[in-house]
């Protein structure tokens, strides 16, 4: 008797019309990204022979995992000078490995669809440029193949912690926080106020005793109080041990220690220096360490301060627009919780998006400040958003009991409505 085979999840494509993308060849998905290798991949690369033709090895393994090989600039050695992919220029675009084909592209399957999801650590995602997503449809058909398990059907994500979704109920959630971002009528700190607002009552609410209809109808409630209940419910500034906490949360979203970096100074001493970096946040003064390939170097944790707010700065329409419709297309790409987010329930999930936001401000005053600018200019957040956004899901510390532990504090005092507000 035959073995049936399994039949593949349909693919939904992004569903944020305002959301473009093309590769203009920046090249800056090429250095200091650390691209694992999966067996076709190495049979590809083994197959073109570059060994031979670089005269050196193109591979590197680091705990079992076997990765492209970077220059000690953390650059990809097939980068060439004008930013282009030698592997792209002599074999064509389908011979590069697939997560170099896939970028930014994330496939999140869950137990009805594969969700296309998009990484805004790509400058092209970010500035919007290109074509509609789903021009890209039959190209992501074609690399998903490369990647079978995201063509499956995985579970369903949790609604809550040790509480799984009942059917609709997800969908309502992602549709309420869609709505809410896409008002027009709102202020951009009321519109992320708000989203934080909504992350805090879910999570305080019983939601045992409103499933299904009856949770959809507390969701409309939620979006329907806002903005009145912002105005009735007014905050001071974030205290100082959410402010610290917020701290360790960036430091978090930097840290990324590169293969042969790490090979090279050993796991003890490359432990250390991630925990003194890690101190040096926590405690916000002085120089601020060396983070991501020298991204903040020659800043001042004290500098901040003189850079107010996003919402006041003078490119804050533009602002506003990124930052709504990077927040959309992780909610909508599935990339908030569930399979796209370390497994996460949504409550918890969208709670961290709040948290992944307001690091993209904080990150974005202080690289205004680094630049010697009197605001936070839209290429301030837009470089902070990158970094933010750039190993969303995938980087395990993101994941981890401490990141769980610093957002259970945050839910106390409105934590995560203070440090929205804070930066925001």
């Amino acid at each position: 008797m035959s073995e049936t085979k399994p039949i593949a999840l349909p693919i939904l494509v992004l569903p944020v019309r305002e959301q473009r993308y093309s590769c203009h060849g920046c090249g800056n998905c090429c250095r200091d990204f650390t691209v694992q290798l999966r067996p076709a991949d190495l049979e590809k690369l083994h197959a073109q022979d570059w060994e031979a033709k670089l005269g050196m090895p193109v591979t590197t393994e680091f705990r079992g995992v076997t990765y492209l090989r970077q220059r000690e600039d953390g650059g990809c050695v097939f980068l060439m000078d004008d930013g282009l992919c030698r592997i792209h220029k002599d074999y064509g675009f389908s011979e590069k490995p697939v997560a170099c084909q896939l970028f930014p592209f994330v496939l999140v399957p869950d137990d009805r669809r594969t969700n296309v999801g998009i990484s805004f650590a790509c400058q092209s995602v970010r500035e919007n440029k290109g074509a509609e997503l789903r021009s890209h449809l039959s190209e992501i058909d074609r690399m998903s193949r490369g990647v079978p398990e995201t063509r499956l059907a995985t579970y369903s994500a949790m609604l809550a912690d040790a509480m799984g979704a009942k059917e609709g109920e997800l969908d309502a959630l992602a549709q309420l926080v869609d709505r809410h971002l896409a008002r027009e009528d709102l202020t951009m700190r009321d519109r992320f106020d708000g989203l934080a607002w909504i992350a805090a009552n879910l999570g305080r609410a019983k939601l045992a005793e409103v499933r299904a209809t009856r949770f959809k109808e507390l969701v409309q409630v939620l979006s329907a109080a806002i903005p009145d209940e912002l105005q009735h419910l007014p905050l001071d500034g974030a205290l100082p041990k959410q402010l610290r906490l917020l701290r360790q949360a960036v430091y978090a979203r930097l840290e990324d220690v590169q293969v042969n970096q790490a090979k090279a100074n050993g796991r003890g001493r490359t432990a250390l220096a991630q925990l003194l970096a890690s101190r040096a946040f926590t405690r916000g003064k002085g120089r601020v360490p060396a983070v991501a390939r020298g991204l903040l170097d020659g800043a001042d944790f004290a500098a901040i301060s003189r850079i107010p707010a996003l919402s006041e700065s003078p490119d804050r329409d533009a602002i506003d627009q990124l930052l709504s419709r990077y927040a959309r297309a992780t909610i909508l790409g599935n990339r908030a919780w569930g399979a796209g987010y370390y497994g996460w329930p949504a409550v918890r999930g969208l709670q961290a998006l709040v948290l992944n936001i307001a690091c993209v401000a904080w990150l974005a005053r202080m690289l205004a400040a680094k630049r010697g600018h009197e605001h936070a200019t839209i290429d301030d957040v837009r470089d902070a958003l990158g970094r933010i956004d750039r190993h969303a899901g995938r980087a395990p510390v993101r994941g981890s009991v401490g990141e769980r532990l610093r957002l259970e504090y945050f839910r106390l005092d409105d934590g995560l409505r203070r440090i929205v507000r804070e930066s925001v």
